[in-house]
């Protein structure tokens, strides 16, 4: 397993969710919603942008295009690529607390299983939902928007796209792993939304019977 491929699967992953978001869930509460998942991503961009040194010139949440404008970071190579990936360890960092400090460890979200078992982990973590409990309600919320939050854009992969070449010769258990763990909450994700909008289907073709 390499990381650049892991990277890769991430952006495809989370322009999946963010493309069902705005096709199928247009609503004013899912918008509300995706700003949960972009403050976090525009955030986490914006921290290493401080701890690599680079000038923040723009940072936008509440847009159209929630983005952070940024000087060259002052640590040479692989500054670029510390900030442009930031969402994802930005992403699971945020979700790991309140996973940990509010929800007092409801659920388990830790997974090395590999690329073939993306399916079944995810799956681990769906059959930890149990509707009748507020912490699966906090949980789904975070998952909906877990696309936005975690999954760099095109743009991000764009800006450091030759250093991203390099790591499809990197391997790195504690990386390999944490980006696993990015796709399964990502997919979590992606379901969670198939869900609501089969069910909003439903309920609009019922109601226009």
């Amino acid at each position: 397993m390499n990381l650049g491929l892991i990277i890769v699967l991430i952006v495809i992953l989370g322009y999946i969710s963010n493309w069902l978001n705005w096709r199928y869930l247009n609503y004013k509460i899912t918008h509300v919603l995706y700003y949960i998942g972009a403050f976090v991503h525009e955030s986490s961009h914006a921290l290493f942008c401080l701890v690599t040194g680079a000038k923040i010139y723009e940072f936008k949440v509440f847009s159209s295009q929630p983005h952070v404008t940024h000087g060259k970071p002052k640590l040479p190579f692989i500054g670029n690529l510390l900030i442009s990936s930031a969402p994802i360890f930005g992403g699971l960092f945020f979700l790991f607390f309140i996973n940990h400090y509010v929800l007092g460890n409801y659920f388990a979200l830790v997974t090395s299983s590999g690329y073939v078992n993306i399916l079944s982990d995810s799956l681990k973590l769906i059959t930890q939902i149990r509707l009748s409990t507020w912490q699966s309600w906090v949980m789904i919320i975070l998952f909906l928007n877990a696309g936005a939050m975690i999954g760099p854009s095109a743009r991000d992969i764009k800006n450091v796209w030759p250093i991203l070449i390099l790591l499809f010769f990197v391997q790195s258990y504690f990386l390999v792993n944490l980006g696993l763990i990015a796709m399964s909450i990502i997919f979590v994700n992606i379901v969670i939304q198939i869900v609501l909008i089969l069910c909003l289907t439903i309920f609009t073709a019922i109601k226009n019977y």
